[in-house]
């Protein structure tokens, strides 16, 4: 098998993996509620956020430190943490401990993430990556529908802790294989310096942020502190935006934005992450939630239209956009998603599957032709030396987009319903045959969001358009050679 396929092999497996456990967790947080003891309603929440919180938070910071001391051998790391972080999980027997075992997890995920499209991106000539990260980038967004899926299937016949231990076996071969498989094609600098005071100030700005605004919106602090944790961590990040334009070897190159395609396609992964982030937490609650009580299973059944019209579409316009740029893709996919969203916005309390399948296939048409164009533009944008950096900012902006997408939902929510409905709906205490008066708001609630995403996809159209690629791209040259 020649290099490039065991690359990419190699990385689909360990960011569909990931990507999986984002979501995996989302349909069993019922049975992990009442199965350890002293779980409270807050620590339900921070076992779903605490992942997609860290992983947002240190993928800059190690896609830095990939370009610094190896790609190869950080993913190898992350693969290995993960699989142990899946083990611990397993174990648990609190609440917290879950939720620190899944901090683990995270850390693994953020070395995944980060190095996987700089890792696919030495291994494969200009005009073949677009198909490659199309696979990739196609294998996170299935990863996150189908863990759905395999939550519900896996915690109904073998209990919940499996969906932590059927990671194990899988992700100790690819650990081996990838640390035999892979090499490192990029040079590491011989001489590393490590931006301590951007790393402290990304971290910390970052994750105020992300708290203010999810725990914000949910009740869970006081609003007086929400904005002040919101305030405070816009402060940071803008005093890490003045630090990395004056530091000589800055874990974010702003210098990176000044590249045209690079800019556009970074502004256009974070419009669409923020149109999309949410998408599917509101569903899996619209269907398991008042009035319709589907079961786990069910409810991700339910989502396969949007998987599969992903899963078709990404590798097929990954590969057209080899051939004839990326600009109509993106376009296309915008605007596909955009209409499924519209489409969605008039969704009614008992709609049927073949009812809500034509929405949900727009909705992943769009994904699937918008994603990989988009990244392979971006990381054939930058110099070799950088792609690990490239790579980190492009999933920091798809994982962030995605996480205050989710807070901006909680938001909106908040301003249609009280806070006690919304916590009822989120943490199962809704049940059957019982009257549920905020019904019709939390359905009104639905549909002022999907109407915010379409707009958001639409916003999306500006940077993109503003796209220089819009032939496809040259032939390697002999840096880029295989």
């Amino acid at each position: 098998m020649q290099y490039k396929w065991r690359v990419l092999s190699n990385t689909t497996i360990a960011t569909l993996m990931a990507a999986i456990d984002s979501n995996i967790v989302l349909i069993s947080l019922p049975s992990i509620g009442r199965d350890l003891p002293g779980t409270t309603p807050t620590t339900l929440l921070w076992i779903l956020l605490g992942y997609s919180l860290l992983t947002a938070v240190v993928l800059l910071n190690f896609g830095r430190l990939s370009d610094l001391f190896g790609r190869v051998r950080l993913y190898v790391l992350g693969f290995a943490i993960f699989t142990v972080g899946s083990f611990l999980c397993g174990f648990s027997e609190t609440g917290l401990e879950l939720v620190g075992f899944r901090l683990v997890q995270a850390v693994g995920a953020g070395f995944l993430f980060s190095n996987s499209a700089a890792i696919i991106t030495d291994a494969f000539p200009p005009n073949e990556r677009g198909r490659a990260l199309g696979v990739n980038q196609v294998s996170i967004v299935v990863g996150a529908v189908s863990g759905l899926i395999l939550g519900g299937l896996i915690t109904t016949t073998l209990g919940w802790r499996w969906i932590f231990f059927v990671n194990v076996p899988i992700g100790i071969l690819a650990t081996v294989r990838a640390h035999f498989d892979l090499r490192e094609l990029a040079r590491p600098e011989t001489a590393p310096r490590i931006d301590w005071a951007g790393n402290i100030l990304f971290a910390l700005g970052l994750t105020l942020l992300l708290l203010g605004v999810t725990l914000g919106a949910l009740g869970q602090i006081g609003d007086a502190a929400a904005i002040a944790s919101v305030g405070v961590g816009l402060a940071l990040l803008g005093a890490f935006l003045w630090i990395e334009a004056r530091e000589r070897s800055p874990m974010l190159d702003l210098k990176l934005f000044r590249i045209r395609q690079f800019a556009s396609s970074a502004i256009s992964m974070l419009l669409n992450a923020l149109a999309r982030g949410a998408f599917t937490f509101i569903l899996v609650f619209y269907l398991q939630g008042p009035p319709r009580f589907l079961s786990p299973f069910t409810a991700g059944l339910y989502l396969i239209p949007v998987s599969a019209s992903l899963a078709t579409l990404g590798p097929v316009s990954g590969w057209l956009s080899d051939r004839y740029g990326p600009r109509p893709f993106l376009i296309a996919g915008l605007i596909t998603s955009a209409a499924g969203f519209l489409w969605l916005a008039t969704i009614g309390p008992d709609d049927s599957f073949l009812a809500l399948a034509p929405p949900l296939i727009l909705v992943g048409a769009g994904m699937g032709m918008f994603a990989s164009p988009n990244r392979a533009a971006m990381m054939t944008a930058v110099p070799p030396t950088q792609r690990g950096v490239a790579s980190g900012i492009g999933t920091t902006f798809i994982n962030t987009g995605s996480t205050i997408s989710l807070g901006l939902t909680l938001i909106i929510m908040s301003s249609v319903l009280s806070r006690a409905s919304i916590q009822s709906i989120f943490l199962g205490s809704a049940t059957p045959g019982v009257p549920f008066p905020a019904a019709a708001g939390f359905l009104d609630s639905i549909h002022l969001i999907f109407f915010i995403s379409a707009a958001l996809c639409l916003v999306a159209l500006i940077p993109s358009l503003y796209y220089s690629p819009a032939a496809a791209p040259a032939l390697p040259s002999s840096e880029d050679a295989d």
